[in-house]
């Protein structure tokens, strides 16, 4: 008698796309939860039946456990997968599905509880043999802290027992530091998991971070499926995952696999899961955590090993032995995922929210071995309630240089519009020496990001692209291209702070500009309603492109430039007042540190917003009085919303 015949997917996006394609083709009726923001989600329309479970924010929709299983309830559904995130390694709520008879998608209550508790953790894999960084696992007073820091030594980490996903972790280099890591750290952990519980462990100096695929079944088996590198990570948030690792030889892949399966035999696993190790500049490794759950990054474990990884979760879940033993795992050339955020590297990778108006997949899947996993389409609204990931593009190759080519192209051919994205960062990250040379570390894009690297200054746009949007901006498209007469015009164009003023004389589909002090010429040869085919100093090229209102944008190299016409508003917001603090992003208010009257110095943080998973600070600009406070910490507020007023500290 099988288990279950209808499953529940409680998670929303691409790992809801992509658990709902896997469950249709075993076979399963499946049924879609999804929040008020998500009524137009495309992830419902893989879903047989779908269910609202609440409004837009998680702790009223996705983190909703009696919401999720009154639609198992009403649904039939008796199976139940959690995806990764939100309740996905909830120890409490796999004993609810259980106790209301709905078949688990993941490993037993008890094992969720073993490994969710980071210092419990460390503690479980002691005792099993597996190396563990020196720390302290106990949570303590500020005073205790201090201590145990000075005992383990600097620097070292601050991290939250609970939760993962980078929150609550903050690297201490100093003494000094300690304090203010302690508090931010159990704060954001606060807010994140509902637990500021924190641990101390050193931290591994250039340390990369290797992660081990597990997976097991009912019936005491479990292997392992080869090692993942995550070491390309920005604030503890992995950006770019790849398999095999570099710097991982074989001897060592057998030995990290072996303590991988050891820690999770030893908690009695089931279902997949992973085991996420740091491993030091001698080759060194030690266990840092275990994720209950399938992780982001599975797809390049998949396109090594030819394995489904959400089938074999549900296979287990059926109780079926696995179907294959540690000798029959092979790997086969490399596979490489890039992570496409709705962020602007160029402004501290600040989230982004909006609209999609177009995202074109289909001429980047035309390549071989390219993988997009998305939860996105055109006309998909991008709040700040969930997380900034849009997409995942993967690429597989028969060596890593191949594999990194071909994702540069894929991320290339696949530009977003209507929202900025990291995709060119992806593509500069991804060509850079550091990654080919596979000569990053943890700490890497946090340097970069503190000294201002080169690689997170915006593009400029260059005289082709100022000639495209002039040629797109004067209205030349496929219905006008033979009855266009010759005239001259001037054309002015805004893109990132720049304007450029063009005489511009066009002759059918020719067009003459003057740019500056120099003349230059751009031929339209075939055009669609997305896509422009021209000729530019002599060579022959095809551009991407989209028009709305007075806005060109243009899809360059992984980068999508827009164009508009400048207008005086703009001109007056050139400069913007420091004494008006303004909410840099649609969000919530997680805390406000200041009130009227205090006075405060160019740096001090004003008040720190949650955005997309992502605690922003609000900084002075200036050294000044706080004349007025109008909102408060647990608002939601609105992109460009007056938090509070300033006065110049010599007014006062």
């Amino acid at each position: 008698m099988p288990r279950f015949s209808k499953l529940l997917v409680a998670n929303r996006g691409e790992i809801a796309c992509r658990v709902l394609r896997t469950a249709r083709d075993m076979g399963y009726q499946t049924v879609a939860v999804f929040s008020e923001a998500d009524r137009q989600a495309p992830f419902l329309t893989l879903a047989d039946e779908a269910v609202c479970i609440g409004a837009a924010p998680p702790s009223q929709s996705y983190l909703n456990v009696s919401a999720i299983l009154e639609a198992a309830r009403k649904t039939g559904a008796d199976a139940l997968h959690p995806g990764y995130g939100f309740l996905s390694e909830n120890a409490d709520f796999a004993r609810s599905c259980q106790n209301a008879g709905i078949v688990f998608v993941g490993p037993p209550a008890d094992a969720i509880f073993a490994m969710g508790d980071k210092a419990r953790a460390k503690q479980r894999m002691q005792e099993a043999g597996v190396p563990t960084v020196p720390g302290f696992w106990g949570d303590a007073s500020p005073r205790q802290l201090a201590v145990e820091a000075d005992r383990i030594g600097y620097p070292l980490l601050v991290k939250a027992t609970a939760g993962g996903g980078g929150r609550g972790i903050r690297v201490v280099h100093h003494a000094s530091e300690l304090n203010d890591a302690l508090a931010d750290a159990r704060s954001e952990a606060v807010n994140a998991f509902g637990d500021g519980s924190l641990m101390l462990e050193r931290f591994v100096t250039r340390g990369r971070h290797v992660e081990i695929q597990v997976i097991a079944d009912e019936h005491g088996n479990a292997v392992y499926l080869g090692e993942r590198d995550c070491t390309a990570q920005r604030r503890r948030q992995k950006v770019i995952e790849e398999a095999p690792s570099p710097i991982v030889t074989p001897a060592l892949r057998e030995s990290m696999g072996r303590a991988a399966v050891a820690a999770a035999l030893a908690v009695g696993y089931r279902g997949a899961g992973t085991v996420e190790l740091i491993v030091g500049q001698g080759l060194d490794y030690y266990f840092l955590e275990m994720n209950t759950r399938l992780q982001v990054e599975h797809p390049v474990t998949e396109l090594i090993t030819g394995l489904d990884l959400v089938r074999l979760q549900l296979l287990v879940a059926e109780g079926q032995p696995l179907p294959l033993t540690q000798a029959e795992v092979t790997l086969s050339g490399h596979a490489i995922e890039a992570r496409l955020y709705a962020e602007d590297p160029y402004a501290g990778f600040a989230p982004q929210t909006g609209s999609v108006l177009r995202f074109p997949v289909e001429r980047a899947l035309q390549q071989p071995s390219i993988r997009i996993d998305s939860g996105v389409e055109a006309g998909s609204q991008i709040t700040p309630h969930y997380d900034a990931m849009l997409a995942k593009v993967i690429a597989h190759g028969a060596t890593r240089e191949e594999a990194a080519r071909r994702l540069c192209r894929a991320l290339s051919d696949s530009p977003l519009y209507g929202l900025r994205s990291n995709a060119a960062f992806l593509i500069d990250l991804l060509r850079s020496p550091e990654f080919l040379g596979a000569e990053l570390h943890t700490s890497l894009l946090d340097q970069w990001v503190d000294t201002n690297h080169p690689i997170l200054q915006a593009r400029v746009p260059g005289d082709e692209a100022w000639l495209l949007a002039a040629l797109v901006a004067s209205g030349i498209g496929p219905s006008v291209l033979r009855s266009l007469s010759a005239r001259t015009f001037e054309l002015s164009l805004c893109c990132q702070g720049h304007t450029q003023r063009m005489r511009v004389t066009r002759d059918g589909p020719r067009l003459q500009i003057q740019l500056a002090e120099r003349s230059l010429a751009i031929e339209l040869l075939t055009a669609d309603a997305h896509t422009l085919r021209y000729s530019f100093e002599g060579i022959v090229r095809t551009v991407d492109y989209l028009t709305l209102g007075s806005s060109v944008q243009l899809a360059m190299h992984g980068h999508v430039f827009v164009f508009d016409e400048p207008s005086a508003l703009q001109t007056e917001r050139a400069l913007v007042d420091p004494r008006v603090v303004l909410a840099p992003l649609a969000g919530g208010l997680v805390s406000v540190r200041v009130a009227a009257g205090d006075q405060v110095r160019a740096g001090d943080v004003l008040a720190v917003i949650e955005a997309m998973k992502m605690e922003t600070r609000i900084i002075a600009r200036m050294d000044a009085q706080v004349s007025s406070v109008v909102r408060k910490a647990g608002d939601q507020v609105e992109a460009g919303e007056r938090l509070m007023q300033l006065t110049d500290t010599e007014q006062t």
